[in-house]
């Protein structure tokens, strides 16, 4: 890595179906940086099983989210791309680092607070799925209530403390951008917080990185529901645009996109979230910001303006996907395997420095 450029890291999930809003709120930026940085992109698979995941499917996963990096213009010359699971001081900084984290800390953090919610919800599904449970539960004694569906026992210890992972994975490599959607930015901020408060007891050891985010787009939100965030674990697909829909059935997922009264093609996040998520979307696949695209759609209906951005999205897909299945895995396992090799020596010194602080070492 060149001395000269800062260090640059970020990450995605290889799990649920990497989605349109996942390329905007990051990825793209990566494509910008990477030529300004030492970037290194990681497959966080330790993060991925937080929640329960079939082994078979995490492992096409994994190859197919750095199949996703490649094809959308991450290049292994100027970046590292790397599995995180195959560089093991991840999790020894981040045990390390729990020893300096405060319940506290980690209750705040609203993303547990909205996975422990659609845990519950998926309990209480199952449940009602159930004749035996279904009469239990129609009894409403807070007992059940408390055993079945209370966060403490619908959710899992790591999803708890995975923000705790995550700043490891950051300040590993002595990080100093983070370029990642806003719904990350309440992590990075913890990650912030443990460094100094690392670095205040044991001395100067970690960088104190920045977060990095587009505020245009950072936040795309579901098709189905312009209140909500767009989510690839998602129970609906007309939620998403995975990327690796077939064009055609991607086309129609904007065709079917929830809208508002009315017919006026204007941008107002509060009044018409429906047309102006799609608005942002259009604004940043089709290379025109909103304001014209409100003077070109002005006095023509929803139906025209949802056809063309179907076009435009279904033009994304397919040259795409034509760059997509082009990567074999093998070529794809060689990336990954060459990209935890230039890591380890960097992660070796850093956790040997960490220990050494701490009297370990």
């Amino acid at each position: 890595m060149s001395e000269k450029k800062k260090i640059l890291f970020s990450g995605i999930q290889p799990s649920g179906n990497l989605h349109i809003g996942n390329y905007i709120g990051a990825i793209s930026q990566w494509l910008e940086m990477q030529e300004n940085y030492n970037c290194i992109f990681c497959v966080v698979d330790y993060h991925a099983i937080t929640v329960k995941q079939d082994p078979e499917i995490l492992r096409k996963k994994i190859i197919e989210i750095a199949k996703i990096y490649l094809a959308l213009g991450i290049d292994p010359k100027k970046s590292i791309i790397f599995q995180q699971s195959d560089i093991k001081e991840h999790t020894e900084l981040a045990w390390i680092l729990n020893t300096i984290t405060r319940i506290n800390d980690l209750k705040k953090m609203t993303q547990y607070k909205d996975k422990t919610k659609r845990l519950i919800e998926k309990t209480k599904n199952k449940i009602k799925n159930k004749d035996k449970l279904g009469n239990i539960l129609n009894l409403k004694t807070k007992e059940i209530s408390r055993k079945i569906l209370s966060k403490e026992d619908s959710a899992g210890v790591g999803l708890f403390d995975y923000p705790v992972l995550m700043a490891a994975d950051i300040l590993l490599y002595d990080t100093e951008i983070v370029p990642v959607g806003d719904d990350q930015a309440q992590h990075v901020e913890l990650t912030r917080t443990l460094a100094r408060r690392f670095n205040k007891q044991f001395g100067d050891t970690f960088i104190i990185p920045e977060l990095k985010f587009r505020k245009e787009g950072a936040r795309i939100m579901g098709l189905d529901n312009p209140e909500k965030k767009m989510s690839k674990s998602a129970l609906s697909e007309l939620n998403y645009i995975s990327l690796t829909d077939n064009p055609e059935k991607g086309a129609k997922k904007i065709m079917k996109a929830t809208t508002d009264s009315g017919s006026e093609i204007k941008y107002n996040p509060e009044k018409k979230p429906g047309i102006s998520n799609l608005l942002t979307i259009y604004s940043l696949f089709g290379g025109k910001d909103i304001k014209t695209l409100e003077k070109e759609y002005k006095n023509k209906k929803y139906g025209e303006f949802k056809k063309d951005l179907a076009e435009i999205i279904k033009k994304f897909l397919t040259n795409f996907q034509k760059k997509y299945n082009k990567i074999s895995g093998k070529e794809v396992e060689k990336i990954l395997e060459n990209g935890s090799k230039k890591l380890k020596v960097i992660a070796d010194k850093k956790i040997k420095e960490v220990k050494k602080k701490i009297g370990v070492l």
